[in-house]
C-alpha cells in the first residue's frame, strides 16, 4: 500500500508501546518486551536512537522532545536525553511499571505500577515528587488535560487532579463487564473511550451530573463470526485523532476501526495486520496512524497464524478520520 509501510528494525519481541513526539510527526518512540526502548525517524524509516532496560519495558513516553522516558517489568524508571546520549535512573516502584504519562499542564511525568501506586515525577530535577496509592494494580492511564484517569484491577477508575493530589477526585467502575484493558481521554476533556478483555468499549463522560451520564454507551467491536461461533477478542489499544476528536480502536484479532464517538458510528475498518494489535498513537497533527502488531499480544491466535512482531506507519485520509452525519454504530 503506497500510504502504509513497515518500519525497519523493529523490535524482536513484543511491541508494548509507540509514542509520537508532542512536537513532530517525524519522531516515534517504541517500548518492547526485548528490553528496548528505540526512537525511529518515521519520515526516513530508519531507527535513530536505541537504548536497554534489563528487562521488558512496559511504556515509555516524551516529557519534550529531547527527553524520553521508559519503565517496565524491572520498576526502573529510565530518562534518556536524545541530545547527550545519558541514561539516567530516575528511581523505582515496588513492582513493575505498567504504564506511563506526561501531563504537559502541570510537567509531571506520571507512572502507574502493579504495586498499585502512581508516582509523579519533577522532569527538571529529576526526582519523585509523591507516591499515591491506588484501588488495585494499575493496568492503563490517560492524561486529560491537567486530571490523570487511572484504570486499575477489579475494574476501578480513579480520576485525579494533579494540582491537587491531596484527595481522589472521582472514584468509579467501570460500565464494561470484564477486565479493563485500555483508556484514553478525549481531547476536548469531557470524559474517556475504555476498553476491555471482551471485545467491547464504553464512551464515559466526567461530569457527574444525571444529564451528561444519560449520554455514555457502551459498544461490542472486535468480535468475528466463523461458521455461526463468534470470536471475542481483547480490545489492546485506542488512539485518539486530535483535531477530529475521532479514536482508532486495535483488538487481539489484528484489526483497527475508526469510530465517531460523539455520531456512535464506524466510519472504517483497515485491513487485517499480521498479529495483534498492541498499540497505536496518532501523530499531534493527525496526519499519521502509528500501528503496532505483534503476537505476544494475540492469545486467541494460533502461533502459525501469529506474524511477526512490526510497527506498521500509516499515512491516514480525512475520509478515515473525520466525523460523519449521526448514525447508529456498525
Amino acid at each position: 500500500m503506497a500510504n502504509e509501510y513497515q518500519l525497519n528494525n523493529c523490535p524482536n519481541d513484543g511491541i508494548s508501546s509507540v509514542k509520537f513526539s508532542p512536537s513532530t510527526s517525524q519522531f516515534l518512540l517504541a517500548s518492547s518486551w526485548d528490553s528496548s526502548v528505540r526512537l525511529y525517524d518515521v519520515t526516513e524509516n530508519s531507527q535513530r536512537f536505541k537504548y536497554k532496560h534489563k528487562s521488558p519495558v512496559l511504556d515509555c513516553c516524551f516529557s519534550d522532545s529531547v527527553h524520553v522516558w521508559s519503565g517496565g517489568l524491572d520498576g526502573c524508571v529510565l530518562m534518556y536525553d536524545l541530545n547527550s546520549g545519558r541514561e539516567t535512573m530516575v528511581g523505582r516502584h515496588n513492582n513493575s511499571i505498567r504504564c506511563m504519562e506526561y501531563c504537559a499542564d502541570t510537567n509531571v511525568v506520571v507512572t502507574g505500577s502493579w504495586d498499585q501506586t502512581i508516582k509523579l515525577w519533577d522532569p527538571r530535577a529529576q526526582n519523585n515528587i509523591g507516591s499515591y496509592s491506588q484501588p488495585g494494580k494499575v493496568f492503563t492511564m490517560s492524561v486529560c488535560g491537567d486530571h490523570i484517569i487511572v484504570g486499575t484491577c477489579g475494574k476501578c477508575v480513579v480520576v485525579w487532579d494533579l494540582r491537587n493530589m491531596g484527595y481522589v477526585e472521582q472514584r468509579r467502575e467501570s460500565s464494561l463487564k470484564y477486565q479493563t484493558r485500555c483508556v484514553r481521554s478525549f481531547p476536548n476533556k469531557q470524559g474517556y473511550v475504555l476498553s476491555s478483555i471482551e471485545g467491547r468499549v464504553a464512551v464515559e463522560y466526567l461530569d457527574p451530573s444525571a444529564e451528561a451520564q444519560k449520554k455514555k454507551y457502551a459498544f461490542k467491536c472486535h468480535r468475528i463470526k466463523e461458521n455461526g461461533v463468534e470470536h471475542i477478542y481483547s480490545v489492546h489499544a485506542i488512539a485518539f485523532h486530535h483535531r477530529y476528536s475521532t479514536f482508532a480502536t486495535g483488538g487481539a484479532d489484528g484489526f483497527v476501526n475508526m469510530w465517531d464517538g460523539f455520531n456512535k458510528k464506524r466510519l472504517c475498518q483497515f485491513h487485517r495486520f499480521p498479529a495483534a494489535v498492541s498499540s497505536l498513537a496518532f501523530s499531534h497533527d493527525g496526519s499519521i496512524l502509528a500501528v503496532a502488531s505483534s503476537p505476544l499480544y494475540s492469545a486467541e491466535l494460533t502461533p502459525s497464524d501469529a506474524g511477526e512482531d512490526a510497527i506498521f506507519i500509516r499515512h491516514v485520509t480525512d475520509a478515515e478520520t473525520r466525523p460523519k452525519s449521526s448514525s447508529n454504530l456498525t
